[in-house]
């Protein structure tokens, strides 16, 4: 497992949406549209929420509006992608990446 880092994971999140099973029955979904927003809606949650991000060398921050905030990575193995949270433990992992905003934020 190798996380992105630089260029990589800009590449991957800038401009995508990502589909990220978290193990709730359905997936999160996230749309990056540049390099310092976010969107996500969680599954069953009611409003999605929008958060500045600043992307890092290994990783980046976001911090939600009237939510948590955290520095999180994007690792790769053959095959998968999955979200790192602050702790260093696996929280997700993409299901789809879309490029655009597929989930119309």
């Amino acid at each position: 497992m190798d996380i992105l880092t630089g260029k990589l994971l800009a590449v991957v999140m800038i401009g995508s949406t990502h589909y990220v099973d978290v193990g709730q029955g359905e997936d999160a979904i996230i749309y990056y549209p540049n390099e310092t927003v976010a969107h996500m809606q969680l599954p069953k949650a009611d409003a999605p929420l929008k958060g500045k991000v600043t992307l890092k060398d290994d990783g980046y921050y976001v911090k939600w509006d009237g939510g948590p905030e955290g520095f999180w990575k994007i690792s790769y193995a053959p095959g998968s992608f999955t979200y790192i949270n602050p702790e260093g433990e696996a929280a997700g992992t993409i299901t789809r990446l879309v490029p655009g905003n597929a989930a119309g934020f």
